[in-house]
């Protein structure tokens, strides 16, 4: 069967950068900064996008395009005889499952939350009246159930008409719409009486702040969320590679992508710190930042019910935008697997990916007595960890070494493939950062995630 293509670079970019950006850029990174001191963090964060981030996308991009196959099949391309190295692909792709189990179940949050905001369900509530209709939706089975199954199927629908027809075009008028809605909010934020302070906050160092945070906290933080925020080592990237042509060099790919992400981010901090300072309202309130605090300013703001919808859809988009590209990566893996049709897996996909994410849903009040990682936490806590913790790190690891080894694809053959077409090329004086450097930080990200 021939490999199918993405139609143009732009829908390439475009594509990869919505599996990028999701509610880790749009929900973490904010409230991160807010527990960092701000700017310092911001700048951390930016230095080990680019020194870290960007050579694993390299890599797993280039590994896509040399195999042109997805995660489970790429390394018996690749690998020479009698090697293992594609025993990672079988748990790449369950990392994508287990991202699924409870990602699509967030991403149910933000559609929930638009439509309630847009129907003007928070209005006239007060701080704990708002804080309550969280605490509500997440205690209410049927609820989530019913969000849950709109992502789902409409994520493999949208698959299911394949990559150039559908996939591509759906992510691209997301994508275009999410970076004009961000834009627009932003601008609106800053605006905003009061904003200055959140803005100096958010992007000027603080150095009584890191102080009192710890520099070496801020700076593992930073680091966590650099390599993270990509979504690099579970084959995410490698499935676009495979759809792409070679008449772009790699790493100017990777690098576009991961400024498109960038912007993403440091666009939601323009939105959320200015209206929290102008507002009074505590920057460091962690996860509940989106869910509590921006509804409660949302309701003391002019054309706060807009301005709310709007903020709610770019959520959805950014979320909704790594649920298809995710759904794609598993979608492509279960074909090479066994040979199905796309509308066959899709089909099999809906129902399987529903069951899935059932546990993560009844860990929030029918099944909330079990606390796997402790007091407070849950299921969704614990697939989270596995996935975040070790499936990430462990395998970009994976792909790190395979680039750069001679036991594996080899440094040549990776410099080849990643340098092919036109734009920004590896260059041989970057191999030792590659081969000694990279592997250790992935290392130590590891282990400060399973120690932590």
């Amino acid at each position: 069967m021939e490999r199918e293509k993405l139609s143009s670079r732009l829908g390439f970019i475009l594509i990869s950068a919505g599996c990028a950006i999701g509610i880790g850029n749009v929900w973490k990174f904010p409230w991160m900064v807010g527990q960092n001191g701000g700017g310092l963090f911001v700048l951390i964060y930016l230095f080990f996008l680019i020194v870290m981030g960007v050579p694993a996308m390299t890599m797993e991009f280039a590994l896509g395009r040399a195999s042109k196959k997805s995660v489970v099949r790429l390394y018996q391309e690749l690998e020479k005889p009698k090697q293992k190295w594609h025993v990672h692909g079988y748990a790449a792709l369950i990392g994508n499952i287990l991202l699924m189990m409870f990602y699509t179940v967030v991403a149910s949050w933000m559609v929930k939350y638009f439509a309630d905001i847009a129907i003007g369900e928070f209005e006239g509530l007060d701080p704990a009246g708002i804080e309550a209709k969280f605490g509500e939706m997440l205690s209410s089975p049927m609820q989530l159930i019913i969000y849950t199954a709109v992502i789902i199927f409409s994520g493999f629908f949208v698959c299911s008409k394949g990559v150039a027809n559908s996939l591509e075009k759906v992510t691209k008028f997301m994508m275009l719409a999410l970076l004009i809605i961000m834009v627009v909010l932003a601008v609106n934020s800053c605006f905003l009486p009061g904003a200055s302070k959140g803005i100096k906050f958010y992007l000027i160092p603080n150095p009584k702040a890191i102080e009192e945070i710890g520099l070496l906290n801020v700076i593992v933080s930073a680091m966590n969320q650099a390599f993270f925020t990509l979504s690099v080592g579970i084959g995410s990237m490698a499935i676009f590679g495979s759809y792409i042509d070679k008449k772009r060099a790699l790493l100017g790919e990777a690098l576009s992508v991961a400024v498109l992400d960038t912007f993403v981010a440091i666009c939601s901090g323009l939105i959320i710190f200015p209206a929290c300072f102008a507002y009074g309202v505590a920057v460091d309130n962690g996860p509940s930042l989106i869910f509590i605090t921006l509804p409660n300013i949302f309701n003391n703001i002019p054309l706060g019910r807009l301005w709310g919808s709007l903020f709610f859809v770019f959520l959805t988009f950014a979320a909704f935008s790594t649920v298809l590209a995710v759904f794609e990566n598993i979608i492509s893996c279960i074909m090479d697997l066994w040979g199905w049709s796309r509308k066959k897996t899709c089909l099999i996909g809906t129902i399987a990916m529903f069951v899935l994410a059932l546990p993560c849903i009844f860990g929030f009040n029918i099944w909330s007595g079990f606390q796997p990682l402790g007091k407070g936490t849950g299921i969704m806590d614990l697939e989270d960890y596995i996935v975040s913790n070790w499936l990430l790190p462990l395998g970009s690891l994976v792909f790190v070494l395979f680039c750069v080894t001679r036991y594996g694809f080899g440094w040549d053959k990776f410099v080849e493939e990643a340098n092919t077409g036109k734009g920004l090329k590896v260059k041989n004086w970057m191999r030792p950062y590659m081969t000694f450097v990279l592997p250790v930080i992935i290392i130590g990200i590891f282990l400060f995630g399973v120690i932590k």
